[in-house]
């Protein structure tokens, strides 16, 4: 736009420069002198208004010299904007479905809002794959300014889902601004996707989280009750939520909150806590296991609780620790 701008700046000039030289050394009203200009920087032809002095004539031979190459430059620039911007646009529609294609085991953002850019850039800290889905033109230019994988237009369609590999997809987050919209979202996802992890925001109007429950959502969150809550307990429980934004943000101390699933190779594999050397070699704390066998959650476990197959641990330690722990898993 830049370039076509000045270009189109820069023509101007080129006719004004025409129109006042004629209009001085021919004395030629306003409208002769723009069809001299005109005729003469297109090459047109066209016969002239009047006999030239010779003034005229040096000049008309400057204007012919300067302003044809000028304009001739000017349109070609304007043309290889158009083109260059055209393809560049279609080769990188092409790249983005290839990757969309390709992508698995990912997240799909249905919604690019305040709520789903925090999500998308937890993700990115996170080192996740995922995909967002939305029509909003001026979330699209900041998606594609943010170099996002995304799908353009309705997150209820079928079609749009779909090709964000729904069916491919670990969990689903529906964040768009109505809970009529988060439901038919819900709804269609879980229909491709039956196995499908979906976690739908609600407004916290009355029902909503009973709807979006009926339509298939695992979990529903309501960000104003959460946030309410949080700031209920900044102010009961000073200590109690430093202690909480330590283990879960835990940026100032590298501190993380993760969970892991167990790998049956695992060498720690049916042995206690006590015995898996999870403290001692990596220097975290499990914090609460989850039973592969019967989903059953176990908080605060003790040393004689042993770790099953495809049990999921979570713990609480240094990032790079829980880094190493996952790596040698």
């Amino acid at each position: 736009m830049k370039k076509i701008l000045l270009g189109l700046a820069a023509f101007i000039l080129i006719i004004a420069f025409g129109v006042l030289g004629y209009m001085a050394l021919e004395h030629l009203s306003f409208l002769d002198a723009l069809y001299m200009t005109v005729i003469t920087i297109t090459t047109v032809g066209y016969r002239e208004v009047a006999p030239l002095d010779p003034a005229g004539k040096i000049f008309t031979i400057v204007l012919i010299i300067v302003g044809v190459g000028f304009v001739l430059y000017v349109f070609g620039k304007f043309t290889e904007t158009i083109v260059e911007g055209g393809l560049r646009k279609a080769l990188g529609r092409i790249n983005m479905d290839k990757k969309l294609a390709n992508i698995t085991a990912h997240y799909i953002v249905c919604g690019y809002g305040r709520i789903g850019k925090i999500i998308c850039d937890s993700f990115r800290g996170a080192g996740r794959s995922f995909v967002v889905i939305d029509n909003n033109p001026e979330r699209l230019a900041q998606i594609v300014h943010d170099g996002i994988l995304f799908v353009e237009g309705e997150a209820a369609d079928d079609e749009n889902l779909v090709k964000a590999g729904v069916e491919r997809a670990q969990g689903l987050v529906s964040v768009v601004s109505s809970d009529a919209d988060n439901v038919y979202i819900t709804l269609s996802a879980r229909e491709l996707n039956p196995k499908l992890l979906i976690l739908s925001r609600a407004s916290g109007h009355k029902g909503a989280d009973t709807k979006l429950r009926r339509a298939g959502a695992d979990k529903v969150i309501s960000p104003y009750d959460i946030g309410a809550r949080q700031m209920a307990n900044m102010i009961l429980r000073p200590n109690v939520d430093a202690f909480l934004d330590l283990t879960v943000g835990a940026n100032k101390l590298g501190l993380l909150l993760e969970e892991i699933v167990i790998p049956a190779s695992a060498p720690f594999v049916n042995c206690s806590l006590a015995d898996s050397g999870l403290r001692r070699d990596y220097d975290v704390i499990v914090v609460a296991i989850k039973r592969k066998a019967d989903g059953g959650m176990i908080f605060n476990p003790s040393y004689i609780v042993t770790i099953g197959p495809e049990d999921t641990i979570i713990v609480l330690g240094d990032r790079n620790n829980i880094e190493r722990l996952e790596k040698d898993l």
